[in-house]
């Protein structure tokens, strides 16, 4: 992850300042690993946010008017710090600070009680704030005090993850068939994020976001939390504090983005950062919006080279 992209822009100079500021080599960690460490919400956060801010530099370079005509950005989870950055909303050291806090407290939180997230794809039939309801029950038979299960994403018309503790996401598996789940899987992660059992994460990062400078962006950034556009700054530091415990509301962010009145065109689209989820996400939501899609991505092919 970031293989290529340290010939483009400023892309030396924000691994150097992640350094400083991590205070551990995140570029190494990025190209060589291990994956294990890698995968852990306390570097996964911090690799996540640089390497997308890495792929905008990129983008920069490839088509510059992308850049100089974009009107609208939005970030998955971590990720919507790194489209406020781009938007002029906040710096990059600054954010990367809030990043590693959030990041810190996030893993001490999922270090607290087994739990984890369930990626689910549902039969249309299928009534997930139910199947929540259930697993708590079976977690209230097996003794266990206040159980948390809840949708923790909300990803396309018929995608969602579930997260909460292990007890309830085992009976969703098991009962996946009765509750109408197509496919369920568990997600590589170690906690229940964007849920109550975050609940400690937010008071460090509301603390951090506090102390930073939070500017209005310069264009429209959506909130993960309800969606909606943010107005002003602290507009952007009450909706980040609340980040971790609430669910990612992205289907209902991207039929917000791409509201359009009958006849009016789709703007060009660019999934800036790992992975093409964004995009899946996105032809399942509005296929017209998809056809003018592009992904940008942080590891840059020898071909390329």
């Amino acid at each position: 992850m970031g293989r290529g992209l340290l010939k483009y822009g400023n892309v030396k100079g924000m691994f150097a300042a992640a350094e400083r500021i991590l205070g551990y080599d995140l570029l190494s960690l990025c190209l060589h690993g291990p994956e294990t460490e890698l995968m852990k919400t306390v570097h996964c956060q911090p690799a996540v946010f640089v390497t997308s801010l890495a792929a905008v530099e990129r983008l920069n370079h490839e088509n510059p008017k992308a850049i100089e005509t974009c009107v609208a950005a939005a970030g998955f989870s971590v990720g919507e710090f790194a489209a406020l950055v781009f938007s002029g909303a906040m710096d990059f050291a600054k954010a990367l600070y809030a990043v590693k806090v959030r990041a810190e407290s996030m893993q001490a939180a999922s270090e607290r009680v087994p739990s984890g997230m369930l990626s689910v794809v549902g039969r249309p039939q299928a009534q997930y704030q139910q199947a929540c309801l259930e697993a708590l029950e079976h977690c209230q038979t097996l003794g266990m005090d206040e159980p948390i299960c809840t949708v923790a994403n909300y990803l396309f018309p018929d995608g969602r993850v579930i997260a909460g503790h292990q007890q309830a996401l085992d009976f969703l598996q098991q009962n996946s068939r009765r509750l109408h789940f197509a496919r369920c899987s568990r997600l590589p992660v170690s906690g229940a994020f964007h849920t109550p059992l975050m609940e400690s994460a937010c008071e460090p990062l509301r603390e951090v976001l506090r102390q930073i400078e939070v500017r209005r962006p310069e264009i429209n950034v959506y909130s993960n939390v309800d969606g909606k556009r943010y107005m002003h700054a602290s507009h952007v530091r009450r909706q980040l504090a609340k980040q971790p415990v609430v669910p990612v509301k992205w289907e209902q962010t991207l039929h917000e983005i791409y509201k359009r009145t009958q006849g009016q065109g789709f703007p060009c689209t660019y999934e800036v950062g790992p992975g093409r989820q964004l995009g899946a996400m996105l032809q399942k939501c509005n296929l017209k919006a998809y056809r003018t899609y592009t992904h940008v991505d942080v590891v840059v092919s020898h071909e390329e080279d």
